[in-house]
């Protein structure tokens, strides 16, 4: 059910994009610049499918991030959110097991409700795909899978400041989980699914 209601979602954004491309003379592009600061969840379900669950955490931070918008009309856009690989610290009861590094592209369709406006809040729905790598977990004796497919959702608002320039207000909610592999056999599941709260600034052109 999850892959084909993600399914349906990169295929609403891919539309969106393709609307974009046929009809470039009625949007305009938006590109961000924000600081984001990463909450996880720290949500896990037990290890080796007995005791305690969420027993596994991971380490919060703040990033920098980039993300490049196309309005179809005044109100619809298509956002893609970037940033670079990212390493993380993961704790299994408050002691620290190793490190991965992982690159979570986001692509969201997004509606704004009050375009051209001083203050114009949007929300948005999208699919995000992150890739875990340089899992060096228990001096290599555990891993966690290579991807990680799930729902993106984001409200937020841009406050004008001239007719390009605008300060951003953002906070998503990712659904990123992984498989934890001890010896290649699942040991447990942590779901990861972080808040994410940006501030940032917007060059409109």
């Amino acid at each position: 059910m999850k892959t084909r209601i993600c399914s349906a979602i990169i295929a609403a954004a891919l539309t969106v994009g393709a609307s974009a491309a046929q009809a470039a003379d009625t949007g305009s592009w938006l590109v961000r610049a924000r600081a984001v600061h990463i909450d996880p969840a720290d949500k896990s379900d037990p290890v080796g499918g007995a005791g305690a669950a969420d027993r596994i955490s991971v380490s919060s931070k703040t990033i920098p991030e980039v993300d490049i918008s196309y309005f179809v009309t005044p109100n619809v856009a298509a956002e893609l959110v970037l940033t670079y690989p990212q390493k993380h610290t993961v704790y299994l009861d408050g002691k620290g097991i190793g490190t991965f590094r992982h690159l979570p592209p986001t692509l969201l369709a997004q509606y704004h409700f009050a375009p051209g406006q001083t203050f114009s809040p949007y929300v948005g729905a999208g699919v995000n795909w992150t890739t875990f790598s340089k899992n060096r977990l228990l001096n290599g004796g555990a891993s966690l899978e290579h991807d990680s497919i799930g729902l993106a959702l984001q409200a937020g608002a841009d406050v004008k400041i001239d007719k390009q320039w605008s300060l951003n207000l953002d906070v998503k909610k990712v659904q990123i989980r992984s498989d934890v592999l001890i010896g290649g056999a699942k040991a447990s599941r942590a779901k990861v699914d972080p808040v994410l709260l940006g501030i940032g600034v917007g060059y409109r052109f």
